[in-house]
């Protein structure tokens, strides 16, 4: 393998490429779960690729969201968005 990679997947290790979930309660009492898709390995697709997993197919509605917007396309780099951590998080109630 080229030793010049290798650093590049310690990276990728670092820093994720997995969304994760954990149960949350909404002032309202009604459950719902707090996804985060933080990480350059990660997206706003990802958070909802989680949220579709997670709520098994059924659908969910999405009640806020926090962390960077989704840059432009014209602001990407061979379509690709790169450069600063992001943080991005969504809460999404399964129906």
């Amino acid at each position: 393998m080229n030793t010049r990679i290798l650093p590049l997947i310690a990276l990728l290790a670092l820093t994720g490429g997995c969304a994760t979930s954990q149960t949350t309660y909404l002032n309202n009492g009604e459950q719902g779960l707090s996804i985060d898709c933080s990480g350059e390995a990660n997206s706003w697709a990802s958070c909802y690729e989680k949220a579709d997993a997670s709520c098994a197919g059924t659908g969910y509605r999405i009640v806020g969201t926090d962390g960077t917007p989704a840059p432009a396309e014209s602001d990407k780099t061979l379509g690709v968005d790169v450069g600063n951590y992001k943080n991005r998080s969504v809460v999404v109630v399964c129906k």
